[in-house]
């Protein structure tokens, strides 16, 4: 008896498998799942996936979406949404990973600037940290803003002190410095002109009162905070996973869990004095045009530092992020 032939048959796509094709901005990310804020929707926010191969392909960070990101998705009729695309990104902020297998995660992208929370006093924000974040921010193109938060702690002269130093440092350099208190509502109207009708990153150690900023900027919003350990002097994480919130005077502002560094990632160090925008002018008069700024004659950032016309705590910052990618081979003149 013959064998029957098997035909191929043509089946329709069933109403399941049905699909329609968007376009959003991606507001929130947890690592496995994304939000994303549909361009063609009154505010609907639709949860989404990643197909594997589209998690690995060509891409070298934890994170393959950020928030942040326009992206292109697919919509299936059970539901279900899959990101398919992710458009080019204008800029964005670069964090060391945890993860070693990998280099480093995004924080958000597609940004008018970036904002890092710092305080002098409980915690104690160390120089070296706001150094290398505003080194990261120069690295990518985003343009920075030192925000001083719990001055209200500031309550003696020395204190007082440390934050017009610590603010005439920034601002020689050319940075925006803008002393706060979540607790006193003092800077925050300036804050808030910084912050509309832009997409700001905020970032910041554990503990320097982030989430308090936001539920003082966004009325109702009611961000989870924490108590500072007494014993320790710092904060516990209260923001896990990256997300942005619509500003109500225009504009969004993007939360990111605190962070307790920013590395090296994709700096060689022929590029490090160019995110130190005081060494970066000083080297304009260097003898040599491959100077390190650490040993060679006729060196102008050296001159400029024995005058006192560049911070040894800036210098000591720089002559860190060059030993983290060159193992310990400099040493910051004293």
């Amino acid at each position: 008896m013959a064998k029957k032939s098997k035909k191929k048959i043509n089946v329709s796509p069933s109403a399941a498998d049905a699909y329609v094709t968007s376009t959003g901005m991606c507001v929130r990310s947890t690592g496995s799942q994304y939000d994303v804020l549909l361009d063609d929707s009154a505010g609907e926010v639709i949860p989404c996936k990643v197909k594997g191969n589209f998690r690995l392909k060509g891409i070298r960070t934890t994170n393959p979406v950020a928030v942040g990101d326009r992206v292109t998705l697919l919509r299936n009729a059970d539901g279900s949404a899959y990101i398919t695309a992710v458009a080019p990104r204008r800029n964005y902020i670069i964090r060391r990973a945890s993860n070693l297998s990998k280099e480093a995660s995004i924080l958000a992208a597609n940004l008018d600037g970036c904002m890092l929370v710092a305080t002098l006093k409980h915690p104690v924000t160390a120089t070296t940290f706001i150094d290398r974040f505003l080194a990261t921010a120069e690295a990518y193109s985003v343009p920075a803003t030192l925000v001083i938060n719990k001055t209200d702690l500031l309550d003696t002269d020395d204190d007082r002190e440390l934050l017009e130093a610590v603010r005439y440092l920034y601002e020689s350099i050319g940075y925006t410095v803008v002393p706060v208190s979540a607790h006193t509502g003092e800077g925050l109207d300036r804050l808030g002109e910084l912050l509309q009708d832009r997409t700001t990153l905020l970032s910041g150690n554990s503990g320097v009162g982030k989430s308090t900023l936001i539920n003082d900027l966004i009325p109702g919003l009611d961000l989870r905070t924490a108590a500072i350990s007494d014993v320790h002097d710092q904060g516990t994480h209260t923001t896990t996973f990256s997300e942005m919130f619509p500003l109500p005077f225009g504009g969004w502002i993007i939360d990111t869990p605190g962070v307790r560094g920013f590395g090296t990632i994709e700096m060689t160090p022929q590029e490090v004095s160019h995110y130190f925008p005081e060494i970066f002018r000083a080297s304009d008069e260097c003898r040599f045009g491959d100077c390190s700024h650490t040993h060679e004659p006729g060196c102008a950032v050296l001159k400029a530092l024995e005058e006192n016309r560049i911070a040894q705590s800036r210098y000591n910052s720089y002559i860190s992020i060059l030993n983290e990618i060159d193992e310990g081979k400099y040493r910051a003149p004293q």
